[in-house]
């Protein structure tokens, strides 16, 4: 793997296959080029915003192909802070 740099957590690579690969992974289609200090990278997906959302998703495919569940945790409940001001006076 020839990783040139992240953008916005985002692995640039020196090839297209290699863009094309880590793409998959997210089931994310074509790439696109950035440049950093004056060389051409590739990244997976058509749309940086693309990729973006979909690595909040996590790997939908692992790199042998097989497709992986993700699923999303919510909590719910009252988390309440501590602490607060001091004292505001009398009003």
């Amino acid at each position: 793997m020839s990783l040139i740099a992240h953008i916005d957590n985002v692995p640039l690579f020196s090839t297209i296959e290699e863009a094309l690969a880590w793409g998959d992974q997210y089931d994310l289609t074509g790439y696109h080029e950035h440049e950093v200090l004056g060389q051409v990278g590739y990244m997976g997906g058509e749309k940086h915003i693309d990729i973006v959302n979909a690595m909040m998703g996590g790997p939908v495919r692992t790199s042998s192909g097989v497709t992986i569940q993700t699923t999303s945790v919510s909590t719910s409940g009252s988390v309440s802070g501590g602490g607060g001001g001091g004292g505001g006076g009398g009003y």
